[in-house]
């Protein structure tokens, strides 16, 4: 006799419950036309008890995608499930793969607003973790790049990471689902398609495993910041000035919390990388300063962290120390 408890359905349903607190939630999925994102959609609304909606992006990046969308137009309105396609209002360019991540989100974002819709929800597996994990890995990161692809990341959420991209396809063949292929999922030109091509002659690896080592590596960096959040209360103080770091005596993870906290309270939305914010904390070990994005940052007894006088050529991510 089938586990129950294996059934994809099944496991779905669990993710999904867990994912939003167990209510009913509105549900805005984020389908593409392609097989992960189209047996999340037939899964969901056969197991979801709430609302649930769909949106597709059109990024216009390529001649088939206005099909593609209308292809899954059309399918939700064979199961009446009710579907909007959102476009950008002007064309994506720089990395592409970047920005275009950045404007579906934005877009979703938009549009899960105007449906009602609590969460987001999008059909990254288990293959996708493994992939994004070893990416991160060959690129240096620490704890919080590790954790990888998060279950919940604010109001998107992920339920389909209990499960292989494999087992979407045969669920797909099983329940006659139509789907799409992107092309650009098989072209070279881009990381995670030759990391795919190379663990397709790799199967030592486990992505179940890899899930459940993301997870882990999530519930540590939740960890982190819980540990911060109690720090910051007490040795960080922000003002008028800028932001300033009265104790730094700690291990370095959580120093490197502290201080990013600090820039961000001077320019929101920084996110210096990893090496650049060491070089920082060194420098102010040191009892220097230095310069990170539009942040001029003292050390001493004291760090200080202020908006830097308007320089030519000022932004960015990379710090000049003195």
């Amino acid at each position: 006799m089938p586990d129950a408890n294996n059934d994809p359905l099944t496991q779905v349903a669990g993710a999904l419950a867990a994912l939003t607190g167990g209510r009913d939630a509105a549900l805005l999925l984020a389908v593409s036309g392609g097989p992960d994102s189209m047996a999340m959609l037939d899964m969901v609304r056969r197991g979801w008890a709430g609302p649930v909606s769909a949106a597709t992006v059109d990024h216009r990046l390529r001649p088939e995608s206005a099909g593609e969308a209308a292809m899954v137009a059309d399918y939700c309105a064979s199961i009446a499930v009710p579907h909007v396609t959102l476009c950008p209002d002007a064309p994506i360019t720089g990395n592409l793969q970047s920005a275009a991540r950045t404007t579906r989100y934005r877009l979703l974002a938009q549009a899960a607003a105007r449906a009602g819709a609590e969460f987001i929800v999008t059909a990254h597996h288990a293959d996708d973790q493994l992939e994004t994990m070893l990416m991160r890995l060959a690129r240096g990161s620490g704890v919080d790049g590790l954790a990888a692809v998060r279950a919940k990341n604010g109001q998107v959420i992920r339920p389909m990471l209990c499960l292989r991209k494999a087992e979407l396809e045969r669920y797909c063949a099983d329940q006659a689902i139509p789907f799409v292929r992107d092309p650009s999922n098989a072209s070279p030109d881009f990381d995670r398609v030759r990391m795919r091509a190379a663990l397709g002659q790799f199967d030592v690896v486990d992505p179940m495993q890899a899930v459940r080592s993301a997870a882990a590596l999530a519930d540590v960096a939740d960890a982190l910041d819980w540990m911060v959040d109690s720090e910051a209360a007490q040795v960080l103080h922000t003002g008028p000035g800028g932001a300033s770091l009265i104790r730094h005596d700690y291990p370095a993870a959580l120093l490197r919390r502290l201080v990013q906290r600090c820039l961000q309270a001077v320019q929101p939305g920084i996110a210096p990388r990893g090496e650049a914010l060491g070089r920082l904390i060194d420098t102010l070990n040191a009892g220097g300063q230095g310069m990170i994005g539009d942040v001029l940052c003292r050390g001493g007894a004291t760090w200080h962290f202020a908006r830097a006088p308007a320089r030519h050529g000022a932004g960015g991510e990379g710090m000049a120390t003195e």
